[in-house]
């Protein structure tokens, strides 16, 4: 068998390893499948937080989970409550269920990352003691507005 020549030793290192294009695709396929499995845990930590809610409240937030991520905002929790963040990951928006704090009523609310500004004052949270297809609609143009 004759010896390896220098050509040979190119090739062969060339032929064993992957592009510098091939390694940036697949670093870039790991941190895609990587935020795809946050985003499934999230969106689980969510459902977990409003399936430990007592009615009425679970079926509100059932509902309005629905509505939200028909917009395109991501499920997670913050502080326990489900909550739904933009493509930044910024909260624009949570359910608080009336256990939480021992309150009389549930609260749909909008964080400061909300786009809702309106002149000096505007409100960022609704008091949510029963949801009807009506209220469904005003909280989904809300959405759609805090998220443009």
């Amino acid at each position: 068998m004759s010896p390896i020549n220098e050509t040979q030793k190119t090739i062969i290192k060339k032929s064993n390893g992957f592009t510098d294009d091939e390694k940036a695709a697949m670093k870039a396929r790991a941190r895609e499948l990587k935020a795809e499995a946050n985003k499934a845990e999230e969106e689980n930590a969510a459902l977990e937080a409003i399936n430990k809610m007592q009615e009425p409240d679970r079926t509100i937030a059932k509902r309005l989970h629905a509505v939200i991520k028909t917009i395109g905002l991501s499920p997670k929790t913050w502080y326990g409550m489900p909550a739904y963040a933009n493509k930044d990951g910024k909260v624009i928006c949570y359910f608080r269920d009336r256990q939480k704090f021992k309150e009389r009523y549930s609260m749909f609310g909008f964080n400061d990352s909300a786009k809702l500004d309106e002149g000096a004052m505007w409100p960022i949270a609704y008091a949510l003691p029963e949801l009807n297809s009506k209220d469904e609609a005003k909280i989904a143009s809300l959405v759609k507005k805090a998220v443009n």
